[in-house]
């Protein structure tokens, strides 16, 4: 099959029945996405596909057959960052001391990416909401929210807002 993933197209052999995350981290060897319960519960295997308006939208990689995004871009916690600057929501979790142990912090960044290329200025609730797919086990929801409004805010400011 044919993949992009973060920019980069590749030509790889997938098993009918192999997962998005199998094919990221075991034939690309991208590790950000994580294998945790497997349920697309969790959210820790989240990465990013374009959805029908152009715009990013979150997927449970553990749950999407890898042959279903033939041809599609998919973006990794591994692909968010530009000219090894890291993203405004990166930027803002670190500085909002939302990464904790640091295990869901990349399906938790990569939901937020989504969220604010939907919402420029999402209030509580719907930060609430569209994190919902996303589970911290430290529980820094609060710094989540926190670091969510920072990033929307320095998005806005660099588009002149």
């Amino acid at each position: 099959m044919r993949l992009t993933v973060n920019g980069r197209t590749c030509q790889i052999d997938v098993a009918p029945n192999a997962t998005l995350l199998s094919v990221l981290r075991d034939q690309l060897y991208l590790t950000g996405a994580k294998p945790s319960c497997e349920r697309g519960e969790c959210g820790a295997c989240t990465v990013l596909v374009a959805d029908p308006d152009g715009k990013p939208a979150p997927v449970y990689s553990c749950l999407a057959l890898a042959l279903a995004y033939e041809n599609e871009s998919v973006t990794t916690i591994e692909g968010l960052s530009t000219n090894s600057r890291p993203h405004p929501v990166q930027a803002a979790f670190v500085e909002h001391d939302a990464v904790q142990c640091g295990f869901c912090t990349p399906g938790q960044v990569l939901a937020a990416v989504a969220l604010l290329a939907r919402d420029r200025d999402p209030s509580d609730e719907a930060i609430v909401q569209a994190m919902s797919g996303n589970l911290c086990r430290c529980g820094t929801y609060p710094k989540i929210v926190r670091a969510i409004h920072s990033a929307a805010s320095a998005m806005r400011g660099s588009n002149g807002d």
